[in-house]
């Protein structure tokens, strides 16, 4: 090549203009599966949190003691049942089958909201309450952003 017949290199505006046509499709395609990822976390949440308060609520009826369901600050659910029967608070962690008292992973970005607030006491006698000696029996709701909320009915412990 002389000196005068010099190659320019580099793209075209077309290969330019195609490039960002072609990740702009993809991004339109892509994003939206990225939000499926977040409800299966939050559904797969859900189903182990709700598998923890059955458990809480068939260990209540089927040991006759108390058990202290309540959640922590990243959302995780911790379970404790009472020494003995009648008691008012719960003495020892009620694990799973990992051997844990925690039940479930972290939600995927959101808090959980339980109303009424507060430790929810699953009596012996199968109801739910707000305090361990049985008074204000209700029912709670449970729920984070991205799945259905969990229901806990006050008179009979039922998780739904």
């Amino acid at each position: 090549m002389s000196s005068t017949e010099r190659r320019a290199s580099g793209f075209t505006v077309v290969e330019l203009l195609a490039v960002l046509i072609l990740a702009g499709v993809v991004a339109v395609v892509a994003l939206p599966k990225l939000d499926v990822i977040d409800r299966l976390g939050a559904d797969g949440w859900r189903e182990q949190t709700v598998a923890g308060l059955r458990l809480a609520q068939a260990t209540a009826l089927g040991h006759r003691r108390l058990v202290c369901a309540s959640f922590d600050a990243s959302g995780l659910l911790h379970l404790r049942v009472a020494a003995g029967n009648p008691a008012i608070d719960c003495s020892a962690d009620l694990r799973g089958p990992d051997g844990s008292n925690r039940f479930g992973s972290t939600p995927p970005g959101a808090a959980v909201a339980v109303q009424p607030a507060g430790t929810l006491y699953f009596q012996p006698s199968g109801q739910v309450s707000a305090d361990g000696a049985g008074g204000n029996v209700g029912g709670r709701e449970i729920s984070i952003s991205g799945t259905r909320s969990i229901f806990v009915a006050g008179q009979s412990g039922h998780v739904e």
